[in-house]
């Protein structure tokens, strides 16, 4: 059988002790089958690779498969550099909450060579694009935070989606987020689970000065604008809670869904719900029902 992807790269950001382990054995099995298998500066440090260090300008223009092993914060890290680049990603779990990464390191073997021969679901997520002052442009998966950046402290912003006013508010701050992310900061948070075939926004304040103020759902197509009120204003964004930079006075935040588009490779047979239920204990006090 012809291998459906042929040209893979291994990424990690994990510090965990058995990436290098892994990383070998990942070489071994797809080299076995043929493939060309090489790994990026990530993985430069790791003693005892066979696979041969590849720039990012390489790995875009010669990848067809980025292999991630660790948790979500390795998969937001190639999602940003690799993915939004249109190249796949396929997660090798090392974490403990990771709803992005599929495939335990019991089951990399099967599940690996199954992908490789094109056995496999697609999983298409969407990017968030914003500028500031109609300023850059900064990328993020999960989620934006505007906040205050300081214990206790309230940043007051005007809100506005599609230019229609929604609400002034005073909070510690505002998560905008992807379905994606919806299981990530905006969860802790309480806000709602997404299912990530939804092409929506949830905009979720964080502790406002309100009795009355709830998370809001939103058409992605929509334009989310932050307006900061006072010229005296200070915030800080974090994008994906990787990348952050401070904002100054009567700032402007434009928030929209990006052009790129992220593909996860899942192996078959993944289930969202299923993973809702292992990742978050639901039912883990019951019997699953029968067939």
């Amino acid at each position: 059988m012809k291998n459906q992807f042929s040209s893979i790269c291994i990424s990690s950001t994990s510090k965990n002790k058995k990436v290098a382990l892994i990383a070998s054995q990942i070489y071994e099995i797809l080299t076995n089958r043929g493939c060309k298998v090489f790994h990026d500066s990530t993985l430069e440090s790791c003693i005892g690779l066979k696979s041969k260090y590849r720039n990012d300008d390489f790995i875009i223009k010669n990848s067809d498969l980025i292999v991630a092993i660790g948790g979500d914060g390795t998969i937001l890290n190639c999602s940003r550099k690799y993915g939004s680049r249109d190249l796949p990603i396929l997660g090798i779990n090392l974490g403990k909450l990771g709803f992005l990464t599929d495939i335990a390191p019991s089951n990399i073997t099967s599940q690996l060579l199954d992908v490789i021969e094109g056995n496999y679901n697609d999983d298409n997520r969407f990017f968030l694009n914003t500028k500031v002052n109609s300023k850059k442009n900064f990328l993020a998966l999960n989620e934006i935070v505007i906040h205050s950046g300081a214990i206790a402290q309230l940043i007051e912003f005007d809100l506005y989606v599609d230019s229609v006013f929604v609400y002034r508010q005073k909070a510690d701050g505002l998560i905008i987020n992807t379905p994606t992310g919806s299981t990530a900061y905006s969860l802790s948070g309480g806000g709602p689970i997404v299912h990530p075939s939804l092409d929506v926004f949830t905009i979720l304040p964080m502790f406002p000065q309100s009795l009355s103020t709830s998370s809001l759902i939103v058409d992605a197509k929509s334009k989310i604008t932050v307006s900061l009120v006072s010229k005296t204003s200070k915030a800080t964004l974090s994008f994906d809670s990787h990348n952050s930079m401070s904002v100054t006075g009567n700032a402007d935040i434009e928030i929209k869904r990006s052009k790129a588009k992220l593909n996860l490779i899942h192996p078959r047979g993944h289930d969202f719900f299923e993973s809702c239920r292992t990742k978050l204990g639901w039912s883990s006090n019951l019997i699953e029902p029968s067939d």
